[in-house]
């Protein structure tokens, strides 16, 4: 599968560098290059690639208002965010946008090619370190929600609530399925099934309902 990358940073460098090294790899083809939130709106919807790798710090429009935009229109794009994780403070606000995932600036290139295969194939990237993170981050903001009791989920089975759960402490269905002694595939069901009732677009979003609903507390 060819994966279609629309290229989405206020520093041409940045988006040189990625541009040089995805040549070398013809899975991947860039098919825009944007340097405003403005522009990769107006490129999703000229070039409908498969996936946007959006940087968050850009004039005008920002990062997390162009995955807005691009996630809830007709597009079928999927964003990964491109970030420098311990200095950005709105990791969870382009997560929340819409997102698929992020990478980070000094990752090894490699893994950000990887990250972009990943969300193309529909799956999000999030690693259990980086879910605990990011539930630590946004509870620790002023204004965050704050620290409440577990409250039922409407919809959904008590074992899907547990599956739920532990989706959104960074579990993989792997290991889902050893902590409640299930089958790998029993896991994956699950999973799916919590997309559809919830209306999910991936983990990353099963995440998110997981810390809203009280199912998830950030680390002490």
């Amino acid at each position: 599968m060819t994966v279609r990358v629309v290229l989405a940073d206020d520093q041409p460098l940045v988006r040189s560098g990625l541009r040089v090294i995805m040549a070398d790899h013809p899975d991947l083809v860039v098919v825009g290059e944007a340097a405003t939130g403005a522009e990769a709106v107006q490129l999703v919807r000229d070039v409908s690639p498969d996936v946007v790798v959006m940087d968050i710090r850009m004039p005008g429009m920002d990062g997390i208002e162009a995955t807005r935009l691009i996630t809830t229109g007709p597009a079928t794009t999927r964003v990964v965010v491109l970030t420098t994780f311990d200095e950005d403070d709105h990791v969870y606000g382009a997560l929340r946008a819409g997102a698929s995932g992020f990478v980070v600036k000094d990752m090894a290139l490699d893994d950000i090619l990887a990250a972009i295969r990943v969300v193309a194939a529909g799956d999000a990237l999030i690693a259990p370190g980086v879910t605990r993170r990011l539930i630590a981050d946004f509870a620790g903001r002023p204004g965050a929600a704050p620290e409440r009791s577990p409250r039922p989920v409407e919809g959904i089975t008590e074992r899907e609530r547990e599956v739920l759960t532990l989706v959104g402490r960074g579990r993989s269905n792997t290991e889902i399925a050893e902590d409640l002694f299930i089958a790998v595939a029993t896991a994956k069901a699950h999973v799916s099934r919590l997309f559809t009732k919830l209306g999910a677009r991936d983990r990353v979003q099963l995440v998110i309902t997981a810390y809203e609903m009280g199912l998830v507390t950030p680390p002490r």
